[in-house]
């Protein structure tokens, strides 16, 4: 059997050095990329569910919005048949028109605002910026 060329070669101890020192830089490397990647996508998943919370908490003002709305439309409905005479129905359709529009607009502000804190805290992310 013949004998290999490289057979009494050794690496030089620099050389070894250099190479554990490149393979403890790129676990560094990797190490960092990781921990980059889990924050990401730790940052990524408090923003969805603050969008998640922040939906929900819509679904139900709106939910209670349409239950009072229901309930001034049955109490308007319960006067307009106890009313006298047809002055005192358009009395209270005017009344009922104009209590319903304010309700409407302050309904639609308060929606408008939380939504607005909503989207705010989702876009700041967790730390406020």
């Amino acid at each position: 059997m013949a004998k290999s060329p490289m057979g009494n070669f050794e690496i030089p101890a620099e050389m070894r050095n250099m190479a554990e020192q490149s393979v403890v830089q790129a676990r560094q490397a990797f190490d960092g990329f990781m921990g980059a990647a889990q924050k990401a996508f730790a940052q990524w998943e408090q923003q969805a569910a603050s969008a998640q919370a922040g939906a929900k908490g819509a679904g139900e003002k709106m939910m209670e919005f349409a239950e009072r709305n229901v309930s001034s439309s049955f109490e308007f409905a319960q006067r307009l048949v106890r009313a006298k005479d047809a002055d005192e129905m358009a009395k209270l359709q005017a009344e009922f028109i104009r209590m319903q529009m304010e309700a409407l607009t302050a309904q639609a502000q308060e929606l408008g605002a939380d939504v607005a804190q909503s989207v705010q805290g989702t876009t700041k992310g967790p730390t406020g910026r």
